[in-house]
């Protein structure tokens, strides 16, 4: 990774300002979490004070330590401990079956070897619990895919990897998980917004 991916996207982000009605999504994403959560791209912390009180610990996967230190305060602020655990998605150190739920919001995207990286939710997600994801991705209508692949390259350079093509709910079937909920729609942004911002938001839950 260059100096753009690792010092500069990192702020990009974490300067973001998201809307209520984004911070809704969000806080719809972490409904039902409890116990041990395990949160893939953690980045700077953007869903902390969502968390139900039902959760006893935030395990954070996130690679970026600028977006770790960026996140100090918010971290402080929780009442809710939260440890950073791996730096991969795709290769996690936890236990097999040892997490109560998974939590992604924007991540997916990014992340280079999904497949790779879902296989890993399934793996340490407990049989019954769910990985709850808010992402965005494909679009149904041909004319914003088009623009979609012809903006691609550029989303990938500025942002880390993110792709804006992925097509979220056959990805999280296809590595086994089942999806219990899900909604599909663009958010309630700008309409020449939309190669950005069509999103899902749901839960998949590992086989019993």
């Amino acid at each position: 990774m260059g100096i753009w991916a690792t010092q500069v996207t990192p702020r990009l982000v974490a300067a973001g300002s998201e809307d209520e009605k984004i911070r809704a999504l969000r806080a719809r994403a972490c409904e039902g979490l409890h116990g041990e959560v395990v949160e893939l791209g953690f980045g700077s912390g953007h869903n902390i004070g969502l968390y139900p009180a039902a959760v006893t610990r935030v395990v954070a996967v996130e690679p970026s330590d600028v977006a770790w230190e960026l996140g100090a305060l918010r971290r402080a602020s929780s009442p809710i401990p939260i440890v950073r655990g791996d730096l991969d998605g795709q290769w996690l150190s936890l236990p097999d079956a040892s997490a109560d739920a998974v939590l992604s919001t924007f991540t997916l995207c990014t992340i280079p070897d999904i497949g790779r990286a879902l296989a890993e939710v399934r793996r340490v997600l407990r049989p019954g619990a769910a990985l709850h994801f808010l992402e965005h991705g494909i679009a149904p209508e041909e004319g914003v895919q088009r623009w979609q692949r012809i903006l691609e390259p550029v989303q990938k350079k500025v942002f880390d990897g993110c792709h804006l093509t992925r097509p979220i709910d056959r990805l999280i079937e296809e590595s086994g998980l089942v999806i219990e909920t899900i909604e599909r729609a663009y958010a309630p942004m700008p309409k020449m917004m939309r190669p950005w911002v069509f999103g899902y938001l749901g839960r998949a839950v590992r086989p019993v």
